[in-house]
C-alpha cells in the first residue's frame, strides 16, 4: 500500500528544494540562460553536418554569425555569461570540424547545468500536484473502507439472538399475499387493465416497476385484444400469421406490439411491491408502505392491505432497530466477517485506516496547491 503523506510530504520537500535552487539564481535569469543555452545547442545540431570542413564556406559563415548574435552584448547578469563567451571563443576558428562541435558541446554543459534548475523545478512542481491527486484519491478509497468496516463493526455489535420473527413474520405475510394476489390479477385481468395500473404506478418513486412500453400500453387500448390476458397475448404472439388471423383483427399489429415484449410481460411480478429481508430502515419504511398501498390497492383485496398495515406498525416498535441490525448481521456476514470480527482484526483495520486517513489530510492542509 502506497503512503500518500508520506509520498506528498516528499514530493512538496523536492519542490521546495528545487523552488530554492531556482530562487537562488533568479526566475528571471534563469529562462533567459535556459533560452541561449537552448537556442546555441540548437545552432550545434543543426549546422554540424554543413558548417564542418572546408567544403561550404558560406554555412560556416553563416553558423558564425547566428553564434556572435546569441554571444554578443550578454548582460552582465546573465547566469553562466563567461560559459557562453568561451563557447564562442572557441567557435571563432577558421575550420571546423565534427569533434569541434562535440568539444563545443562539453564547454556549454556548465550552462545546461545551470539553466536545468528550471526544468527540474516544474518537473517537481507537477510531481508534487501528482502527489497532492493521489493523496485525496487514497482519502476516497479511505473513505469507503472507513465506512464499510464500520457497517462491520455495527453488525458485528448485533444481537445474534434478538427474535427477529417479530419483523420477518409479518413481512413474509405481506409479501407472500401480494405476489398471490399479482400473479392472480396479471393472469386473469384484462391486459389493459394490468398495464394501466403499472403505468399509474410511475407516479410513486418507491415502486421500482418497469415502464409499460408505450407501444404496447397503445395497442392493448386500440384493440379488442386487450381484453384478453396477458397470458392469453403471450400465447397468441407464438401462432402462426394464418392461425392467429381466426382470433385477431390485425396480426401484423399484435405481433409488432406483443411479439416484440415477450420478456417485459412474462417477468411482470410483484416483486417492486414486496418489502423483503432483512427490512429497510425504519425511516423509509412508512414511505414504502404508503405508496406500496396506492398501487396495491387497485389489485388486490383489503386483505392484502390490512397486512401491509401491519407491516407499516413496525417502523413504530422501539425495537425495530436492533431488530433489524440482527437480521442484517444474520445475512449479511459472512463466516470469515465474523472471524475477523472476533480476533479484533475489524477494529484493527478500522484504526489503521482513520489513522492513514488523519495523516493525508495533516499534509494536505500542511502544504499548498503549487
Amino acid at each position: 500500500m502506497t503512503d500518500a503523506a508520506g509520498a506528498l510530504r516528499e514530493a512538496a520537500a523536492e519542490r521546495e528544494r528545487a523552488r530554492d535552487r531556482v530562487e537562488a539564481v533568479g526566475e528571471d535569469e534563469l529562462r533567459r540562460c535556459r533560452d541561449r543555452f537552448r537556442e546555441l545547442h540548437d545552432l550545434l545540431d543543426r549546422y554540424e553536418d554543413t558548417a564542418t570542413g572546408s567544403g561550404n564556406f558560406q554555412a560556416f559563415t553563416e553558423f558564425e554569425g547566428r553564434v556572435a548574435e546569441l554571444t554578443d552584448d550578454l548582460d552582465d547578469d546573465l547566469p553562466e555569461k563567461e560559459t557562453f563567451e568561451a563557447v564562442d571563443d572557441y567557435l571563432q576558428q577558421r575550420r571546423l570540424s565534427e569533434s569541434d562541435f562535440e568539444t563545443a558541446r562539453r564547454k556549454l554543459e556548465p550552462a545546461g547545468d545551470v539553466a536545468g534548475r528550471l526544468d527540474e523545478w516544474e518537473q517537481a512542481r507537477e510531481r508534487y500536484r501528482e502527489a497532492r491527486r493521489d493523496a485525496r484519491k487514497r482519502l476516497n478509497e479511505l473513505d469507503d473502507r472507513i465506512e464499510e468496516l464500520e457497517r462491520l463493526q455495527r453488525l458485528g455489535e448485533a444481537d445474534l439472538d434478538a427474535p427477529v420473527e417479530r419483523l420477518r413474520d409479518p413481512i413474509e405475510a405481506y409479501d407472500e399475499r401480494v405476489r398471490a394476489a399479482f400473479s392472480e390479477f396479471r393472469s386473469s385481468a384484462p391486459a389493459r387493465e394490468v398495464l394501466s395500473a403499472l403505468s399509474r404506478a410511475d407516479a410513486y418513486p418507491l415502486v421500482e416497476f418497469q415502464s409499460p412500453p408505450e407501444d404496447l400500453v397503445g395497442y392493448v387500448e386500440r384493440y379488442d385484444a386487450g381484453t384478453e390476458t396477458i397470458p392469453k397475448l403471450l400465447e397468441y404472439a407464438d401462432y402462426s400469421a394464418s392461425k392467429l388471423d381466426h382470433y385477431v383483427d390485425d396480426t401484423e399489429a399484435l405481433k409488432r406490439a406483443v411479439g416484440t415484449r415477450r420478456t417485459y410481460l412474462r417477468n411482470l411480478d410483484a416483486e417492486p411491491l414486496t418489502v423483503g429481508w432483512p427490512p429497510p430502515p425504519a425511516d423509509r419504511l412508512p414511505w414504502l408502505a404508503r405508496e406500496y398501498r396506492s398501487v396495491v390497492s387497485t389489485f388486490a383485496d383489503d386483505e392484502v392491505v390490512e397486512r401491509l398495515r401491519d407491516v407499516r406498525a413496525l417502523a413504530r416498535r422501539e425495537d425495530y432497530d436492533r431488530l433489524r441490525e440482527s437480521a442484517l448481521a444474520r445475512a449479511e456476514l459472512a463466516a470469515d466477517e465474523r472471524e475477523r470480527l472476533a480476533s479484533g482484526a475489524v477494529a484493527a483495520e478500522l484504526r489503521e485506516a482513520r489513522e492513514e486517513k488523519a495523516a493525508i489530510e495533516d499534509a494536505l492542509a500542511e502544504h499548498g496547491t503549487l
